[in-house]
């Protein structure tokens, strides 16, 4: 029997024991993060010395947005990694920053000087109610002398305009003070976002056989961060080369500070328009009207609110399908531009559900809601490797083959050093300088390349949509750039031009950028009177239309120079078009087009004519531009 208790009492002490599995906090800092179209990886690197045994190591103080399926945990040394676990501690909430704290400080000393304020206009308004209730002078059977009289108006007057006064300044006070107030925690919503977040934790349990050292590599996927491309292409002038200043417009609220990181981009993804007008075919018919072009605009612009009428600044805007993308302001504000054929647009915000909208006009505000998706514990397995890669001392480089040359540039901003990387099914690149990334709504622009493009260029115009002559830059190889689908400021002669769209998803062996409107080369179109008529032959009628253009190149340079028209085509037999008049165009019969190329030299005046006459029956209606 003594045998068998004792036996029970050391079962009962091994369990208890073995629930009893030490548990150390660890406090690590970001080393690299690797931003994504959408989200980003963030891995950070700590030594350990470890007792023999096992032990939980949680890994505390992380984002609250961590992807628990995406969590990865590496141990170089004599170690076991047993477990790895995600979750949320609710306890300790995401640290404010500094900056919001201290704000918060300044609004309650505001609002303890506004409830002095209002005591001090409380003993006023008692003051003024005691005087006005004491302001009848002498009783019934008293007598009062004009001197009386006088010396108590002079009184009353003299307290009551130094009663009001005061009022007037405490007013005066209390405005300004909430004035102050209403700035301060606009300022607090710029900084942070008004719900609390969980920290996020990893717990590790590890065994190791005796003392050692092991360094961990913890990685994980993190939302609310993200990057797009945009550009800065300048053209000093149509005999240079084109500068492209490759940029990465970034973005993370992942309420972790990304201080002095190795920052890495990848190309994955886990108002008055510069794009030139395009042609439509003109079919000619019975009861049909000519095509209609409307002004274009693929810009897009308005304002995101949440479901309280706020400002909500830092949200992703996106083209789906694209990388093209910008943030909202600090006002919520945006604008972005549309590529052809695109008509919706998502919206994107940690905390709030997100949206993608049809595009129904030039102006979209957008509301979004909180969400109410909470974030569990999940289980994820963990990696262990003893051949994780050493991450101590800087990268080495990685040969590229077929890089452009890169320039620094030196005039409005320099770009910081970099290694791209160019992989089967995406491109990275890899900032050399450490970059510190802070979390919240601002939006970080980084010159990640300036290339030194080859262009040949050409003014391109169809006066019958758009008067204005739009410049053309052909790039050829342009696909060793690595450029993906973006906004573009122009810049032209050292002038900003406006924006354009660099879209390569369509693009063939040359890529054509248009870099806005010329209002150096100035284009007419004009109906010839004369020469346009309607008459009667038969029991045909017959109508002819003539137009006549006119280019001038007002520019110091000769320019090369394509325009183009159109003539319509038939949808009928009994409905005949006949070109009489071309200039020397070219005429593509299968959609009608007319398509002039030609030289102009500096203040060259050119005049073309597009003449074409359509039979069709006299009993029919035909209508004609």
């Amino acid at each position: 029997m003594k045998v068998y208790l004792f036996i029970i009492s050391l079962l009962m002490f091994g369990q208890s024991y073995a629930q009893e599995i030490p548990e150390k906090d660890v406090e690590t800092k970001v080393n690299e993060v690797t931003v994504f179209i959408e989200g980003a990886q963030v891995t950070r690197i700590q030594k350990l010395e470890l007792a023999p045994g096992t032990i939980l190591l949680k890994f505390v103080n992380l984002s609250p947005f961590i992807d628990a399926k995406s969590v990865q945990v590496k141990a170089k040394g004599e170690v076991t990694v047993l477990s790895v676990n995600h979750q949320q501690n609710y306890l300790d909430k995401a640290d404010q920053p500094k900056a919001i704290q201290t704000i918060k400080g300044k609004i309650e000393a505001i609002d303890q000087q506004l409830k002095l304020e209002e005591t001090y206009l409380s003993i006023l308004r008692e003051e003024l109610a005691f005087l006005k209730g004491n302001s009848v002078i002498g009783g019934k059977n008293n007598e009062l002398s004009i001197s009386n009289l006088k010396e108590a108006s002079e009184f009353y007057s003299n307290k009551l305009t130094a009663i009001k006064l005061k009022e007037i300044e405490r007013n005066k006070s209390i405005l300004e003070l909430m004035r102050q107030k209403n700035d301060l925690e606009n300022q607090v919503n710029i900084l942070s976002t008004k719900k609390e977040y969980p920290s996020g934790e990893v717990v590790v349990k590890v065994e190791s056989k005796s003392k050692t050292f092991a360094e961990f590599e913890l990685s994980y996927m993190v939302a609310n961060a993200g990057w797009f491309p945009s550009y800065d292409i300048r053209a000093k002038n149509i005999n240079e080369p084109l500068e492209i200043v490759y940029k990465a417009n970034l973005r993370q609220d992942s309420k972790i500070d990304w201080n002095n990181v190795k920052l890495k981009f990848s190309s994955a993804n886990p108002s008055t328009s510069g794009v030139a007008p395009e042609l439509q075919t003109y079919y000619l018919g019975y009861n049909t009207r000519p095509p209609v072009y409307s002004k274009i605009n693929n810009g897009v612009s308005g304002h995101v609110f949440d479901q309280d009428n706020q400002a909500l600044p830092g949200v992703n805007v996106m083209v789906p399908g694209t990388s093209i993308g910008t943030n909202t302001d600090i006002s919520g504000n945006y604008s972005i531009m549309l590529p052809a054929n695109s008509n919706q647009l998502s919206y994107m915000q940690i905390g709030y559900e997100p949206k993608t909208l049809i595009v129904s006009g030039p102006i979209m505000n957008v509301v979004l809601h909180e969400s109410n998706v909470q974030m569990d514990e999940v289980a994820v397995v963990a990696y262990a490797s003893e051949q994780s890669r050493s991450l101590s001392g800087a990268l080495s480089g990685v040969s590229i083959r077929g890089v452009p040359s890169l320039k620094s540039k030196k005039a409005e901003s320099l770009a910081i050093p970099f290694q791209k990387t160019e992989n089967q099914t995406s491109v990275d690149f890899e900032i050399k300088t450490p970059y510190t990334v802070k979390s919240g709504a601002k939006n970080y622009s980084v010159d990640m390349a300036v290339y030194q493009v080859p262009a040949s260029y050409q003014y391109f115009c169809i006066p019958k949509i758009d008067k204005d002559a739009f410049l053309l830059a052909n790039i050829i190889d342009w696909e060793q750039y690595n450029l993906m689908e973006g906004e573009a400021n122009i810049f032209f002669e050292d002038t900003y031009i406006g924006k354009t769209l660099l879209d390569v998803r369509f693009a063939a062996d040359t890529l054509q950028l248009s870099l806005g409107r010329d209002k150096n080369v100035q284009v007419n179109r004009e109906k010839i009177k004369d020469s346009s008529s309607r008459q009667f032959i038969g029991t045909k009628q017959e109508e002819t239309r003539a137009w006549r253009t006119i280019v001038k190149n007002n520019k110091n340079q000769p320019i090369q120079m394509i325009l183009f028209d159109q003539v319509p085509l038939s949808s009928l037999e009994e409905i005949e078009v006949q070109v009489e008049t071309l200039s020397g165009a070219k005429h593509d019969e299968e959609n009608g087009e007319i398509k002039w190329e030609f030289s102009l030299a500096p203040s060259e005046k050119k005049e073309v004519e597009l003449k074409y006459t359509v039979k069709y029956p006299k009993s029919k209606h035909l209508i004609l531009e």
